[in-house]
């Protein structure tokens, strides 16, 4: 079999979760292997903010993830087919999955107007006039090259209720089947139709996967598969690092005198390298903190998500849930909503311990550590 007869996406599921739907699985791309589930750094405009490839391969992430309506802007189609595409452009080998730009239809809403034809934006660059049709969007992704292309939708906020509902799903399915159409490089390149903040997809097109948005990482016991978000380098910019009990925000000034690395259990370059005193003392004030607490962070995920693999491959997935759930709310009980999406797939939390009448008041830490947030951020206001 040729290469023009390989698909440009393959997956085969590796190991079942017995009680939940969570699974583990190996998706084959035309630049890399994609073990999953698996979380995928955000890289907006073909960059990861603090993190270099190289390094990125180090802590062994498979696929990034960037954004056709701002790579489309910048560097823009010439450019990137100049370039030979973004994998080149960029200088990263492995795989790349692009959003379609739907998104900024919510985070530009104000850019932004709508209609049947495509979106109509403002550039915030230059205040040049930009229409993305799901045409163009398909157009932008063939150039940049990416492995996984999402169709552009048209997307609603969360909270958004009545009519426009079902009205914007409804012009997603018209636009993907517009998307399918303008599609030119269905060799090497897979589409994903996808629904913003919805779980009904059109799931009758001939498409190598699909995709939703709005949910969270509890979604790998309903057995999805790939998850990105900007959190791990945005709340590192702001001098906070992720541990399973949350995040630590290192401007406090408890972290001042502190030795120990973030976390002692992670492998990161910077836990094996800096203290949090270090990193107290660089947090927000000098830009290679940002670059520190970034590995960290998606190294972080990267391993969270390694974690649930292999907890998955020995039917152990219910056990490390409840487990994490267990470091995550360790003084504070495990909020309603996850305990009733985690039991809609079978997977039942242990009762919170109960709170002596102590415990029901804030403990001196607690009020202590609210203090030390209060006067942070009224010196990062300053």
């Amino acid at each position: 079999m040729g290469p023009s007869q390989i698909p440009p996406l393959t997956y085969k599921v590796v190991a079942e979760c017995s009680v939940s739907k969570a699974r583990a699985g190996l998706m084959t791309l035309r630049h890399s292997e994609v073990n999953t589930p698996v979380f995928m750094p955000v890289g907006t405009q073909g960059t990861l903010k603090g993190i270099v490839p190289d390094q990125l391969i180090e802590l062994n992430c498979q696929i990034l993830l960037g954004n056709t309506y701002h790579l489309g802007l910048r560097p823009g189609i010439e450019t990137l087919r100049k370039a030979g595409g973004l994998h080149k452009f960029m200088g990263w080998p492995r795989a790349i999955l692009t959003d379609s730009g739907g998104f900024q239809m919510v985070s530009l809403l104000q850019l932004a107007e709508i209609d049947e034809h495509g979106v109509n934006f403002r550039s915030p660059f230059d205040n040049s006039q930009c229409m993305l049709t799901p045409e163009h969007s398909i157009q932008i992704q063939n150039a940049i090259g990416a492995d996984i292309m999402m169709q552009l939708d048209d997307v609603v906020k969360t909270t958004t209720t009545g009519p426009r509902v079902e009205e914007a799903m409804e012009r997603t399915i018209r636009w993907v089947d517009r998307c399918i159409e303008a599609h030119a490089r269905d060799d090497d390149q897979s589409l994903f139709p996808i629904v913003q903040g919805g779980l009904d997809v059109p799931t009758s097109r001939a498409t190598d996967g699909r995709g939703f948005c709005g949910g969270s990482g509890v979604c790998v016991a309903l057995g999805i598969d790939m998850f990105d978000c900007v959190f791990p380098t945005r709340t590192a910019r702001f001098g906070c690092a992720l541990v399973d009990s949350g995040q630590l925000n290192l401007k406090q000034p408890k972290y001042k005198l502190d030795m120990e690395p973030i976390d002692k259990d992670c492998d990161c370059s910077t836990c094996k390298r800096y203290t949090r005193s270090y990193l107290h003392h660089i947090a927000t004030n000098e830009s290679v903190s940002s670059s520190l607490l970034s590995i960290h962070n998606v190294a972080y995920q990267l391993r969270l998500m390694r974690s649930m693999r292999e907890a998955i491959q020995q039917d152990e997935f219910p056990k490390f849930v409840a487990d994490f759930m267990a470091r995550h709310f360790k003084a504070e009980p495990v909020p309603a909503w996850i305990r009733e999406a985690l039991s809609a797939v079978n997977i039942q939390l242990p009762a919170d311990p109960e709170r002596s009448d102590d415990q029901d008041q804030k403990p001196e830490t607690e009020k202590r550590r609210e203090t030390e947030d209060a006067a942070d951020e009224q010196v990062a206001s300053s």
